[in-house]
């Protein structure tokens, strides 16, 4: 049983085992049906209710990542937009065979971002491949605002309408997304959305 202690795994089965001893081992039940009956529904329940705990928040998802035909032509008229409109664009340069591309994608796509994404920006994804392999596709995008190299993925550009990189320092830096809270990415966001350039 130690091994169902390792990290990233279920502790249920200890609390199952710790029950079942207390239910065959316990010296006060005696021979009374109606006793052993009681506790083995007591622990039942227990142990239902631990189950039904999930052991870490869901995160959403989505593949967002389409392959467009001009996908330059995709981020001008978001400039374009944004120009207009006084939002920032919201520039997400990802993949859908990429679990943290899909995980930011997946926030984006709830009503709290939706919200945030109507007021302050205009929102363009950007399928770039698979740069790491020498499959990238629209990497001229990412250099056009002056990020030469993409390490990982996703990367997330906040451009003003005028094409200026607002967090030239953070944008590659979205490759653990999925690991992050949706609260740490709306916080990020919001800043980014207001800060000055």
């Amino acid at each position: 049983m130690a091994t169902s202690l390792d990290a990233g795994c279920s502790r249920r089965p200890v609390v199952r085992v710790r029950f079942e001893f207390l239910i065959l081992n316990a010296p006060s039940i005696g021979d009374c049906p109606v006793k052993r009956v009681t506790l083995i529904v007591a622990a039942a329940l227990a142990v239902a209710a631990c189950a039904s705990a999930p052991d870490t928040a869901s995160k959403p998802e989505a593949r967002s990542y389409r392959v467009s035909e001009n996908a330059s032509a995709d981020v001008d008229a978001a400039l374009a937009r944004a120009s207009q409109s006084g939002k920032r664009v919201l520039l997400v340069m990802g993949a859908n065979w990429c679990g943290d591309s899909r995980a930011l994608a997946g926030w984006l796509a709830t009503d709290r971002f939706v919200e945030l994404i109507e007021r302050k920006y205009e929102l363009v994804f950007v399928n770039i491949g698979m740069p790491s392999s020498g499959d990238g596709h629209n990497l001229g995008i990412a250099a056009r605002f002056g990020i030469q190299a993409l390490p990982g993925l996703p990367n997330v550009l906040v451009l003003t309408g005028d094409g200026v990189l607002v967090n030239p320092t953070t944008a590659t830096s979205w490759g653990n997304a999925g690991s992050r809270t949706g609260d740490a990415i709306h916080d990020e966001l919001a800043a980014l959305a207001d800060l000055r350039v």
